[in-house]
């Protein structure tokens, strides 16, 4: 675990400026298996520190992989120069960013790290319960995946603090032989918060989970293509929670809409129907930990939740301090950095479209003729908020009965318009947490909702 040997520089801080100065450690543990056979086995720690000053409208960064108290001094007086040198020659006229509240936050968490034998342990007894359980694959593999950030914060204003995320997953992937002969994939993660033993001790879930996979792979053998065109689909959980993140978090991060987003003309207006709701999560949702709770970001701020749509009004933006002094908003929490040498960007946290009051039996029983769309491999989305995602799994609904299983196909909209045929939400929420986030860094991030029926338009054979 890091200690704090920040706090002594704080002296040190230019006047008439806004520092952040940050010591980070990023782990990575990795383990990846084929038919039985070890692939992969590696092990990372990215240990530095890293130093933002924002003056006159404009920052300066600068950072080092050591952590000695020799680099940390050479750190925040070359960012400090760097950013007096860019308010010198460039004139920004800018609000001052937020203030914070100034204090300090510590995490509880100890993270205690794992010897390589138990990721590889474990992988191999599910997959001697795969290979017995599981016939007539043509290929299986795992990974056993664990990563966190822990990182030692100290700010001229806000809120100091030491904070750690630690993740933990198992990635399952099958194949089969379509009728066709051609191969045919699916996959699914298990895991979340926290580190590999605490997830893993017991591989009940896990083992539970296998079997669900196998029959979708099983199912989809006798797969059929869907109809191209505009359908009346169920999204699933996992698939609400893609389409909150990619397609209108996006549109909705501060940053993004100075640059042109189109949530840029959109704040105060209805962009959904009225049963759908939208929040990014700090560190609690629905009265439980979120998947990756945030306590505090990497400018000080203590995070908040930040309501996004209302009742299908878009209310608000994910800011930083910068963008929240230009909006006239409040700072929620929402910049952050990777790795040591990242500057804070505007990022989502736990993104998640909030439940309704329909059972997704009764989802699926009004519907005549559509798809329930369960998982995805990929989705993108642009500024507009026009989107395509790839769907793995899902089945025909016929008289509002699931029919047979669907072949890979795509998705395709824009987010707003979609949103507004939105007319019966789930009452349940699905979280994932398995992936990241890419906007110029990664981040892992959270992503949820419930079953959303509305129409979308689906490509064909």
């Amino acid at each position: 675990m890091l200690k704090d040997n920040l706090s002594p520089f704080k002296s040190l801080m230019a006047d008439g400026a806004f520092t952040e100065l940050r010591s980070q450690v990023n782990r990575k543990r990795r383990v990846s298996m084929i038919k039985g056979e070890i692939v992969t086995n590696m092990r990372e720690d990215i240990t530095g520190v890293g130093c933002r000053v924002y003056k006159d409208g404009l920052y300066g960064f600068a950072s080092s992989p050591s952590l000695d108290n020799e680099s940390i001094k050479r750190v925040l007086k070359k960012a400090s120069e760097n950013a007096a040198f860019m308010s010198s020659r460039i004139k920004k006229d800018r609000p001052a960013i937020a203030d914070a509240r100034v204090g300090g936050y510590a995490t509880d968490y100890v993270r205690n790290d794992t010897e390589q034998k138990y990721y590889i342990e474990v992988l191999r007894e599910l997959d001697d319960y795969i290979s017995k359980n599981c016939t007539g694959l043509i290929n299986r593999s795992l990974v056993a995946y664990e990563d966190s950030m822990e990182k030692m914060l100290v700010v001229s204003q806000g809120t100091d603090g030491h904070t750690i995320v630690p993740r933990s997953y198992i990635y399952i992937f099958m194949t089969v032989e379509g009728r066709d002969g051609n191969p045919l994939e699916v996959f699914t993660p298990v895991g979340g918060f926290g580190i590999f033993p605490e997830n893993f001790s017991d591989l009940k879930e896990v083992y539970s989970e296998t079997d669900r996979l196998y029959k979708l792979a099983m199912d989809k053998i006798d797969g059929v293509y869907s109809k191209a065109g505009l359908n009346t689909v169920i999204l699933s959980g996992e698939l609400a929670g893609m389409l909150a993140h990619e397609a209108v978090g996006h549109t909705v991060e501060a940053d993004l809409v100075l640059a042109g987003s189109v949530a840029a003309k959109n704040l105060n207006k209805q962009v959904a129907s009225p049963l759908v709701s939208m929040t990014d999560f700090a560190h609690t949702a629905f009265g439980k930990d979120a998947p990756l709770p945030v306590y505090l970001d990497d400018e000080g701020i203590l995070a908040e939740d930040e309501v996004l749509i209302k009742d299908g009004i878009l209310t608000g933006y994910m800011n930083s301090r910068e963008t929240a002094g230009h909006f006239g908003m409040a700072p929620k929490g929402n910049a952050r950095g990777f790795m040591f040498d990242d500057e804070p960007l505007i990022r989502m946290r736990n993104t998640a479209v909030l439940p309704g009051e329909s059972s997704l039996d009764d989802m699926i029983s009004s519907v005549d003729d559509g798809y329930y769309l369960i998982s995805s491999n990929n989705g993108q989305a642009d500024s507009t908020g026009e989107f395509m995602f790839g769907v793995t799994t899902g089945y025909e609904i016929k008289n509002g009965k699931l029919g047979r299983a669907l072949l890979d196909t795509t998705i395709s909209g824009i987010a707003f318009e979609m949103l507004k045929t939105v007319d019966m939400v789930g009452n349940e929420v699905s979280w994932s947490s398995s992936g990241f986030c890419g906007k110029k860094q990664l981040m892992p991030v959270g992503l949820g909702g419930p079953a959303l029926r509305c129409k979308v338009m689906m490509g064909g054979r």
